[in-house]
């Protein structure tokens, strides 16, 4: 329930700010004609100089001419997607692995020397290296379940230690170590002999270079293995193991082909050899990797279900699209491999990075949501601050996660810049600024971050900060209001300086203000002057409890016109800000919100103040809102015309309870004890006397002696 303070001074203000700034604007569009009337000559120059705001000529066609050179752009990048390289072997290099694969079995005697050859060049030390080296892969291959299971029962006792959320993600890291222990401790060693010896023969070199695949291989499988067979995710536990295998295929596919390429290149093959090995490697890569991707309900099963509309309907987007994307990029990967490689790659990644790009983020958003959730399921629901902290990061997730969403898409699907340029055409002109729509979407994005930025800092120093601080309340909402406004200042300011406009025009707005001020806004003037006074003085705060025309509330707000203040029953005041300056103002809170507060009480004459004061005391002392500090009091006030009259006074806190709650309960209280204890609570008595009547009148019956009304 609200009830609002008339306002009718601040319409009439404001018609007259209106007023102002149409007489300001004339103003400054008819400065120019005004100046003309000091001489001829700059007549005739001013009357040609455009004014100093107007809007700007031509906008459709220079909209429509920004478009058709954009459309041209496009179509020049067009044509550099369908620029072809050459694939760097023809036929002849067909021909010449088909003859040398059959003059292979004839050269086995030149390669069993030159491997004789390299052998005592190594030594007893290198053969055995490589016979180490033998050894290590076969155990990696045969002996690795072996090794999982005595990892698996040296962490055993480590588990009650480790918090049970964290134990099964830190169980399959250590998996993810151990499958790739041994090519790392390899590597480890040929880093070792590299660095002592020099030996630059190209089998040793190729060596090394195996090792680094084979380590790679291993971690990438470990982790493949862990994710999709492990069951920390819910999601792969349907399709996880199936994709695990597939997806293994293709990497001992790609593992055995590198390793292929590489040792063409370390024995120094023909290059267009080598660029038809590279070749078929991609080509056959292409294949594999579209016999995983067909695996529609097994990888879209991955995706989790997300409660986000906008989350939802991307994903029925892909459940429907899904075969036509899937190959739609196969046609790209094959001419990114036949040599249109900017097409390839270009729409490749502009493709499959947005879709991946959409998912990270939004996972990235749910995880942060349901962490800022479980933080908020766990603050007290009364707890404003906490709460009021909770909401600024929640607005401030949500700003930043859209504009990142909108940028990284628009940028992955290269609509960003033609986007840009269609929106950079002018719309007005301002002191020879042409300002745009993009323009003013950038300005609006930065006045939106301020403030939200702003609110975050808020929460957080009322949330934290000031509590560790033991800052005051009121003294915390005063810097809260500083940061606000000056936080909204720099905002302003960095969005206009973004849009161009020259700030010296804010001085003509001034003005303009000035003018409506002298019109008729004097009254809102009052109130924007009370309230910084009221904000930076101190005297009345937010949380106080104050008296104004009667009315005593809490103070829930302080803005720059108005003070919102709220009683008990929850009926909310908007009083200006000027009625506090002129009036005399009941703060109960400004020093300390402990009140004196009392109830008044009478007993016959027949009791004994002394047992009357005992007993206020203990009803006094059992009261809950009764402060425990600060001790109660009895005043023996008066003796009246039928009974002794007593005021019981105790100390509360008037943020907390309300006078007439505090005076029913000791009213109660107060009865019971004295029914108790049999002290009698009198009321107003009267004796009545009848005169004896005259001789010629009847004799009455004699009335009582007392009779009582």
């Amino acid at each position: 329930m609200r009830k609002h303070h008339p306002y009718a001074i601040r319409r009439v203000g404001l018609l007259a700010l209106g007023i102002a700034l149409l007489f300001a604007a004339g103003a400054i569009m008819a400065a120019p004609a005004a100046g003309s009337q000091s001489s001829a000559e700059p007549a005739a120059n001013n009357s040609s100089e455009p004014p100093v705001i107007s809007l700007s000529k031509d906008m459709d066609d220079v909209l429509f001419k920004e478009i058709s050179r954009v459309a041209d752009d496009l179509k020049k990048q067009f044509q550099v997607l369908l620029k072809w390289t050459p694939l760097e072997w023809d036929l002849g290099t067909i021909e010449f692995m088909y003859k040398w694969t059959l003059a292979l079995p004839m050269r086995l005697p030149e390669l069993i020397a030159a491997a004789r050859a390299q052998s005592r060049a190594l030594g007893i030390a290198g053969s055995l290296v490589m016979l180490v080296f033998l050894a290590a892969v076969l155990y990696s291959l045969i002996g690795a379940s072996r090794v999982m299971r005595r990892v698996d029962a040296a962490l055993g006792p480590e588990h009650p230690r480790i918090p049970a959320a964290v134990y099964p993600y830190f169980l399959a890291a250590v998996r993810v170590v151990v499958a790739a222990a041994i090519p790392l401790v390899l590597l480890a060693i040929y880093s070792l002999i590299t660095s002592a010896i020099i030996y630059q023969a190209a089998w040793f070199k190729l060596t090394g270079r195996l090792l680094w695949l084979w380590a790679g291989y291993a971690l990438v499988r470990g982790l493949l293995r862990e994710f999709l067979t492990g069951a920390l995710f819910p999601t792969t536990a349907a399709h996880g193991r199936r994709v695990f295998w597939t997806a293994r295929i293709i990497l001992i596919y790609l593992v055995i082909g590198i390793a292929l390429v590489w040792g063409a290149e370390a024995f120094q093959f023909r290059k267009d050899v080598l660029a038809f090995l590279r070749f078929a490697l991609y080509v056959l890569s292409v294949f594999v990797f579209l016999a995983l991707l067909l695996q529609k309900k097994a990888l879209l099963s991955f995706l989790p279900d997300l409660p986000y509309p906008g989350y939802r309907s991307f994903l029925r987007l892909l459940n429907r699209f899904f075969y036509p994307l899937i190959g739609l990029s196969f046609v790209l990967a094959l001419l990114w491999c036949f040599g249109f490689r900017e097409a390839g790659r270009v729409l490749l990644t502009n493709i499959w990075f947005t879709v991946v790009a959409l998912v990270v983020l939004t996972l990235t958003y749910h995880g942060l949501r349901r962490g800022l959730q479980r933080w908020s399921e766990k603050i007290p629901v009364n707890d404003e601050q906490a709460q009021a902290a909770v909401v600024s990061v929640r607005s401030f997730l949500v700003y930043a996660v859209g504009v990142a969403t909108a940028a990284l898409v628009l940028n992955l699907l290269g609509l960003l810049e033609p986007v840009r340029r269609i929106l950079s055409f002018p719309i007005v002109n301002i002191g020879g600024v042409l300002i745009s729509f993009w323009v003013l979407i950038r300005a609006l994005l930065i006045i939106v971050f301020f403030i939200l930025g702003s609110r975050l800092i808020q929460g957080f120093l009322d949330y934290k900060a000031y509590p560790a601080m033991g800052v005051n309340p009121g003294t915390g909402f005063a810097v809260n209001t500083i940061i606000r406004y000056c936080f909204f200042a720099v905002g302003v300011l960095i969005a206009l300086d973004t849009v161009g406009v020259d700030l010296r025009l804010i001085l003509v707005f001034a003005g303009a203000i000035g003018i409506g001020i002298g019109l008729g806004l004097q009254n809102m003037a009052a109130s924007m002057i009370s309230g910084f006074t009221i904000i930076f003085g101190g005297k009345v705060r937010k949380g106080d409890w104050i008296e104004v025309e009667g009315n005593l509330g809490e103070v829930v707000d302080i803005s720059v016109l108005s003070t919102r203040i709220r009683t008990r029953t929850n009926v909310e005041y908007l009083v200006p800000n000027s009625s506090f300056v002129a009036n005399t103002i009941v703060n109960y809170s400004l020093s300390s919100p402990m009140i004196w507060t009392g109830v008044n009480v009478g007993v016959s004459y027949g009791s004994d103040p002394r047992e009357v004061e005992r007993i206020l005391l203990e009803v006094a002392g059992r009261e809950p809102m009764a402060s425990r500090q600060l001790p109660p009091r009895v005043l023996f006030t008066e003796f009246a015309d039928s009974s002794l009259n007593f005021r019981l006074l105790v100390w509360i806190d008037a943020r907390r309870f309300a006078e007439r709650v505090v005076h029913s309960a000791l009213y109660f209280a107060i009865f019971e004890e004295f029914k108790k204890a049999g002290i009698e609570i009198p009321f107003p008595q009267r004796d009545i006397h009848i005169r004896t009547p005259a001789a010629k009148d009847p004799v009455l019956p004699k009335p009582a002696e007392d009779s009582k009304p």
